[in-house]
C-alpha cells in the first residue's frame, strides 16, 4: 500500500451528467447501455488510462472521473473534455446526449426516476427504502465532487477546519440549478437545497451539511459516523448502507482513501468551467489551510451553525446572498466589512488566493465569466428572462448541451 498523499499532492475529481433524448431533451434512463457500448459488455464502470466512468443511483446520470487522484487539476479539463466527446459518439446511434447542469429542469422524478438496476442495486434499495429517492434530491442531481488528500490527524484536522469555512460559500460560485418542474424555483442552487432535505427521516445522516467540529479521526467517528450508524440500524439491519460513505453532510471524511471528498458543488455547462470552479475553490481552501487570514485555532473553533446559516442564504441568493457575519468576513481576509455579497468574496479569493504560475490556460475564460457575469444559475436566468415556456427552456438548455460538446462557458 503507498504512503498517503499530504495536502494538496494530489486531486480525485468526478463529473456527473443527465443523459438526454438528443431530440426532446427528456432524460435518456440509458447508462447500462452507454457504459455496454464503451466496454463492449454490461459493466458498471470502465477504466480509460488515467480516467474511468462509472454508474450512478439513477439510469440516466453517468458520472466521469479521475481514475485515482491525479497530481494536479491541470490538464484535467481537456481529459474531461475527451470523456464528453467519446460519450455523444457512442449515445448519437441510440438517439441520446449528455446534458450539463446540476439538474434537469423539467424532470418528473416521481414518474420518471429509474434506478440503476444491474450490479451494485443492493444499495441503491436500500437507500430507496429508507429514503425515497423517487425526488429531486436524490434522481435529479448531478455535482463535481472533489476530493483533496491528507496525510495523519493533523493533516485531516487542518483540512477539516479550512473546508468547513470555505464550504458555505461555495454554491455563489458554482449554483447551476434555479429551475426544477419547469418553474423558478426561487433558489440560485435548488439542487443543493433538495440536497440539505434529502435525509430528513433519519437527519444525522446528513447534519446541518456544514460537518461538526471534528479535527481527529476519533473525534469524527464519535461525533458523526457512530451516531449516524446507531441512526439508522433499525431501517438497515443488514448493515448495507454502514459506510462512511452513507454520510451526506457537504463535506465528508474519506477514512478508506485519506481524503475528504466535497460534496456541494454543482455541475457547470463545460468541463472547463467544472474545473476553473475547482481550481479556485482549492486555491481558497489552500489559503485558509496555510492560516493566511486566521489561525488554526481560531478556524477549529467554528460550531456549524453560524457556517449553516451563510450556506442557506447562499443557496438561496447564489452569487447575490448576502454575507452579514463580520467574524466570518474577517476570518476569510476581509477585514473592517460587516456584509458583502458572496460574489465579492471571490473576487477577493481569485485576486488573493488564486496562483499566477500553474493556472491552466483552460480555465480563463470560464472563471472570468463566473466572476464578470454571475455563477451559472444567475446566468440561466437572464438568458430565459422570465419566459418560461417549456420551448424556452428546450432553447436555453440545448445551448448549454452544445456548451457541454463544445467545452465552451454559457455567455447570457
Amino acid at each position: 500500500m503507498s504512503a498517503p498523499l499530504s495536502l494538496f499532492q494530489g486531486y480525485g475529481v468526478e463529473l456527473e451528467y443527465m443523459l438526454v433524448d438528443a431530440r426532446s431533451l427528456d432524460v435518456y434512463p440509458a447508462a447500462d447501455k452507454l457504459l455496454e457500448a464503451a466496454a463492449g459488455r454490461l459493466v458498471p464502470d470502465v477504466e480509460f488510462g488515467d480516467q474511468a466512468w462509472s454508474n450512478e443511483l439513477a439510469l440516466h446520470v453517468i458520472e466521469f472521473k479521475t481514475n485515482g487522484p491525479a497530481p494536479s487539476l491541470e490538464g484535467l479539463a481537456a481529459r474531461f473534455a475527451a470523456d464528453v466527446d467519446r460519450a455523444n459518439r457512442l449515445l448519437a446511434p441510440i438517439g441520446g446526449q449528455l446534458m450539463p447542469t446540476g439538474a434537469h429542469p423539467w424532470m418528473d422524478p416521481k414518474t420518471q426516476t429509474e434506478l440503476w438496476p444491474h450490479e451494485y442495486n443492493a444499495v441503491y434499495a436500500a437507500f430507496n427504502r429508507i429514503f425515497d429517492c423517487q425526488g429531486h434530491g436524490w434522481s435529479n442531481l448531478q455535482s463535481m465532487h472533489l476530493n483533496l488528500p491528507f496525510a495523519g490527524d493533523e493533516e485531516f484536522g487542518r483540512l477539516h477546519a479550512a473546508v468547513r469555512l470555505i464550504l458555505p460559500i461555495l454554491p455563489a460560485l458554482a449554483a447551476s440549478t434555479p429551475i426544477l418542474d419547469g418553474a423558478a424555483t426561487g433558489f440560485a442552487d435548488a439542487r443543493m437545497e433538495a440536497y440539505a432535505r434529502n435525509c430528513a427521516r433519519i437527519p444525522q445522516v446528513s447534519g446541518l451539511v456544514v460537518p461538526e467540529r471534528a479535527f481527529t479521526r476519533r473525534a469524527y467517528e464519535k461525533r458523526i459516523l457512530n451516531p449516524m450508524f446507531k441512526a439508522i440500524r433499525p431501517q438497515d439491519k443488514e448493515g448495507v448502507l454502514r459506510h462512511e460513505w452513507l454520510n451526506a453532510r457537504g463535506a465528508i471524511a474519506r477514512f478508506e482513501r485519506d481524503a475528504i471528498e466535497i460534496r456541494v458543488i454543482d455541475m457547470q455547462e463545460c468541463p472547463a468551467a467544472d474545473l476553473a470552479v475547482a481550481a479556485l475553490a482549492v486555491a481558497a481552501i489552500r489559503a485558509v489551510a496555510a492560516e493566511t487570514w486566521q489561525d488554526l485555532k481560531a478556524q477549529q473553533k467554528w460550531e456549524p451553525e453560524p457556517l449553516a446559516r451563510i450556506l442557506q442564504s447562499v443557496i438561496q441568493g447564489g452569487d447575490q446572498g448576502v454575507v452579514d457575519d463580520p467574524a466570518y468576513l474577517k476570518a476569510l481576509g476581509l477585514t473592517n466589512r460587516r456584509s458583502c455579497k458572496a460574489s465579492e468574496i471571490w473576487l477577493f479569493m481569485a485576486k488573493n488566493a488564486l496562483p499566477t504560475d500553474g493556472f491552466d490556460p483552460d480555465w480563463t475564460r470560464p472563471l472570468e465569466t463566473i466572476l464578470t457575469k454571475g455563477a451559472l444559475s444567475s446566468r440561466i436566468l437572464a438568458r430565459l428572462a422570465g419566459d418560461l415556456r417549456r420551448e424556452r427552456l428546450r432553447e436555453v438548455y440545448a445551448e448549454l448541451c452544445d456548451c457541454l460538446a463544445q467545452n465552451r462557458p454559457f455567455v447570457p
